[in-house]
């Protein structure tokens, strides 16, 4: 791809960001046969778009807020991510307990309109249990209180996963997709945008890639890119941190997921069944700068721990968790007061110089996103116009096996450098497996053996696997509840 890189005189499209939105882009371009190229500055889904809270959904609390449009848009693309991708993304089913007399009547109503909305790709009927019927389904749901609850069905996924097949798929297309490639200025002519400036991270090496249009999806760093473009931008996104935290499958043993809707800072509460391990999630804390590695605070995991208690016959403690992730939301900034408020619509903007930008938007409605983009990109620059084919594109490995999420087998391992371009201890740990986001003690234990086998494979020395090993470890530690909140009683 790097060859090709510097081959390629001119692309139809370039995309700055290799998350959900640009790799989906990517995807869209390609497939109508445009000659694209993507670049992510660290590893493919780094960011946001692999830590979620690991659902394809409609939102059922979009719907609350009456965002009727995202909602049906949501529910259609989930029907066609299930059909499309189902190696990553299958039917789960929801249970929400109610223990006051108002919210099985409620809610009820709230999860048949979904189920209506959801039409012919609707994944099952929602349908009222009593409290036994519940209890059966999640026998460690409190029972004190309990009247029963609403079942319904949603879809649940591994995201960084579905980013590295939807990598896979593009490639598959011809677009060219590196990581590790950082873009570091624009290439202007008559104050238009032309091209960029990139720099290969990993050999420093620099390269100019000329491209007749470009594409901004770099979700929470969407502002320093376009400060890059113009000196004088004003911010258009917000950032909003969503922690979770897993746990043990004895704290929610069966295959059903838990659904609180409504907790005192006023967002959803799950409990997820993934991988074999409970996913606890989330919050919505305002956050001021986007980092690559944003950090649990203290008072967001003491909030989880302290509301899934509220539900649950054995509470768990900061001891029980195995390992904890934060991501950051990017959301369109509105005259919203609480970002838990603020809309996940996403927002597509061309500046004047013609950088292309996209922003806000989820998982669920990437591939959405990517057609509406890659419209607007055909549009403004005279490229040719075909058709989007994604609605019916099966994505790579749909017709394989499921892959193991905590895999240390060398097979893998060299599998994962030679197809899925692996390049580091964490993109192996983190994203190619889950093992990092699953058990962060464990995944520190195995990061050795995974750095000795990578070195292998791409002809790296000892120096190699040292560092590595000790970038890996560094980086762990945001992810194991650290030993001094341990002491503390929750």
């Amino acid at each position: 791809m790097i060859q090709q890189l510097t081959t390629q005189s001119e692309w139809d499209v370039c995309i700055i960001g290799g998350g959900a939105t640009g790799l989906g882009a990517a995807l869209d371009a390609a497939s109508r046969g445009l000659k694209t190229i993507l670049f992510e500055q660290h590893d493919f889904a780094k960011g946001t778009s692999s830590r979620s809270t690991k659902l394809v959904h409609g939102g059922v609390r979009y719907l609350q807020q009456g965002n009727i449009k995202l909602v049906m848009e949501a529910l259609k693309e989930r029907g066609l991510l299930i059909k499309n991708a189902p190696h990553l993304v299958h039917n789960q089913k929801f249970v929400v307990p109610n223990y006051k007399w108002w919210e099985g009547p409620f809610y009820g109503i709230g999860l048949k309109i979904y189920d209506w909305m959801a039409g012919k790709l609707g994944l099952g009927p929602s349908q009222f249990l009593s409290k036994e019927e519940t209890l059966e389904l999640a026998p460690t749901l409190d029972p004190d209180g309990l009247r029963g609850s609403i079942v319904y069905h949603d879809g649940q996924f591994d995201d960084a996963r579905l980013a590295i097949s939807i990598a896979q798929t593009a490639a598959k297309h011809d677009a060219v997709v590196l990581n590790y490639f950082p873009v570091t200025g624009f290439l202007k002519s008559h104050k238009k945008i032309n091209g960029v400036h990139v720099k290969d991270a990993l050999t420093g090496k620099e390269y100019e890639v000329k491209s007749k249009s470009i594409i901004n999806a770099t979700g929470i760093f969407t502002d320093s890119i376009m400060h890059m473009d113009n000196a004088h931008h004003k911010k258009l996104v917000a950032h909003s941190q969503g922690i979770h935290l897993v746990v043990d499958k004895d704290f929610l043993p069966g295959n059903t997921a838990i659904m609180i809707p409504k907790t005192d800072d006023g967002r959803v509460l799950f409990a997820v069944p993934w991988h074999n391990k409970i996913v606890l999630g989330t919050t919505d804390t305002p956050v001021s700068k986007p980092s690559l590695e944003p950090i649990p605070k203290e008072e967001e995991i003491n909030f989880i721990l302290s509301h899934v208690g509220r539900y649950l016959t054995k509470d768990p403690q900061l001891s029980d968790v195995r390992s904890m992730f934060a991501g950051l939301r990017p959301l369109v900034k509105g005259k919203a007061a609480k970002t838990a408020a603020l809309s996940r619509d996403h927002l597509i903007t061309v500046s004047d110089s013609g950088l292309i930008t996209i922003t806000g938007g989820k998982w669920t409605t990437y591939r959405k996103m990517a057609e509406d983009v890659i419209d607007i990109a055909i549009e403004k620059n005279n490229l040719p116009n075909k058709p989007c084919i994604t609605r019916v594109l099966k994505l790579y490995g749909h017709d394989k096996k499921v892959y193991s999420p905590i895999s240390l087998s060398t097979e893998d391992i060299s599998n994962a450098v030679k197809n899925e371009m692996c390049m580091t201890v964490e993109d192996y740990l983190s994203r190619r497996t889950r093992h990092l986001l699953l058990d962060a003690k464990t995944a520190v234990e195995a990061a050795p053996i995974v750095a000795t086998t990578m070195a292998a494979a791409l002809k790296k020395d000892e120096a190699w696997v040292k560092k590595q090993i000790s970038e890996f470890n560094t980086l762990a530690k945001n992810y194991i509840p650290s030993s001094h909140l341990q002491h503390q009683t929750l």
